[in-house]
């Protein structure tokens, strides 16, 4: 047998280059997978030159869709709501404002879908109580 000619000292050091290899591999699937998170109703906007309007962080706008078939959405931050009917939708309008009296109110109209469908929209919101609608519209 050998003699043993010291003690050998505990390793202190913390090896993280396996730490960092795991974090690298899970910021690329988190890269990967968030646009695939991303959800909401299809809705080809009409292009238009107009100001921004600012929206607040804290206080989200409700955001009422109206797709190329004439469906309705209700879009409140990050919750999205099936198809809805004209009367299910002043509903929801009513209910969030009653709980939020400011909050704005936004109309996001699909470029195929006719004008009479965005105009009874505008009209059940008036009738809801909503007197300012902005729309959403892109660039050109």
């Amino acid at each position: 047998m050998e003699p043993i000619k010291g003690k050998r000292r505990p390793m202190s050091d913390i090896n993280v280059v396996p730490y960092i290899d795991v974090m690298l591999v899970l910021l690329i699937i988190f890269m990967v997978t968030a646009p695939m998170l991303m959800q909401g109703i299809e809705v080809q906007l009409p292009k238009t030159d107009a100001d921004a309007i600012r929206v607040s962080n804290d206080d989200p706008p409700l955001i009422v869709a109206v797709d190329a078939f004439g469906a309705y959405y209700a879009e409140v931050g990050e919750e999205r709501s099936k198809p809805l009917g004209l009367g299910e939708l002043v509903n929801k309008v009513k209910a969030v404002r009653e709980e939020k009296p400011a909050t704005l109110v936004l109309v996001r109209g699909d470029t195929n879908v006719s004008y009479g469908a965005v105009v009874s929209l505008m009209g059940a919101l008036r009738a809801a109580g909503v007197s300012d609608v902005g729309l959403i519209t892109e660039l050109p």
